[in-house]
């Protein structure tokens, strides 16, 4: 089984705008539905869009986390939220227009004894079983919760995908995660330089290897993404999907593509692919890809192993 958390979950409200963001103004704007938001939530989506199963773990509060969870079961999603007793679930607000721009809200407190609850949840999680880790870490939690929460999993055969940046992604190389997933920036601020070409890619890729990552697939915008296994292979795939006009879950659904691959027995360059086409699907959708969407796109690539760069 698939899991994911999400530690600080939110209510996306998606505004698209038909003219330029004016400052000081006001601006008119055409609203969709609230949309259920957080990276390992968008996971546990786009994997169930891809027939995979997974269960979303994670924290909810007060009215708007009620929303949240409600939104989910209609979505058909399984879950297992712990409902926080004070504060709220944050709303985040997406404003679409020529360029893109977010405001997302503060999430509530997540108190030692709701994360003492999430671990015992945990416990549950047997060898063979995935979790996924997305997202940034709440105010006033530990950087390294992913690290403490991944610790007693990996011992117990438990693999782990995570998903975040900085030093909270650093501190779970040592758990030797089955995939980190940082974007081209993230990776070059991990290892303290500009990165110019995929042969430099590569080598910084390399070195969170060393420190523990088993497989680090880098997500590059316009010019795709790129894989350097745990054999050692690096796979590289283009851009899919034309225009991006939304890039909001597109690195989510890159890890769910990805996921779903390996959870069908497939290889890494399947995966790559995979990931790649659920990656671009999103990023050309108003809202998270469909399956339909992603298996058209995933046709248009091919084989992709490139044993040296």
């Amino acid at each position: 089984m698939i899991y994911t958390i999400t530690l600080n979950p939110a209510l996306d409200y998606v505004m698209q705008l038909s003219a330029p963001l004016e400052i000081g103004e006001t601006n008119r704007a055409a609203g969709l539905p609230l949309q259920c938001g957080g990276k390992g939530i968008n996971v546990s989506l786009v994997l169930k869009e891809l027939d995979v199963p997974s269960v979303a773990l994670g924290f909810a509060a007060g009215q708007t986390g009620e929303w949240l969870t409600a939104m989910l079961a209609e979505k058909g999603l399984k879950q297992d939220m712990i409902q926080l007793t004070h504060g709220q679930t944050r709303i985040n607000v997406k404003l679409k227009g020529t360029q893109e721009t977010e405001i997302n809200g503060v999430g509530p407190e997540i108190s030692q004894q709701a994360l003492e609850q999430l671990a015992q949840k945990l416990k549950a999680l047997k060898a063979g079983d995935v979790l996924v880790l997305a997202g940034s870490i709440p105010a006033g939690m530990p950087t390294d919760i992913y690290c403490r929460l991944m610790a007693p999993l990996t011992v117990r055969g438990v693999d782990c995908v995570v998903d975040t940046t900085g030093q909270a992604l650093l501190d779970t190389l040592n758990c030797h995660p089955l995939l980190i997933k940082p974007n081209k920036s993230e990776l070059a601020e991990l290892c303290g330089h500009p990165l110019q070409d995929d042969a430099a890619i590569v080598d910084a890729a390399a070195e969170l290897q060393k420190r523990g990552a088993r497989n680090v697939l880098v997500s590059l915008g316009a010019d795709g993404a790129l894989l350097l296994d745990e054999t050692g292979n690096v796979h590289r795939t283009p851009a899919v999907g034309g225009k991006p006009v939304n890039t909001v879950g597109a690195g989510d659904s890159m890890v769910a593509g990805f996921l779903a691959a390996l959870y069908n027995g497939e290889s890494y360059d399947m995966a790559l692919r995979l990931g790649s086409a659920a990656g671009g699907a999103t990023a050309c959708s108003a809202e998270l890809a469909k399956k339909e969407e992603i298996l058209s796109l995933l046709e248009t690539l091919q084989y992709t192993e490139k044993p040296e760069i």
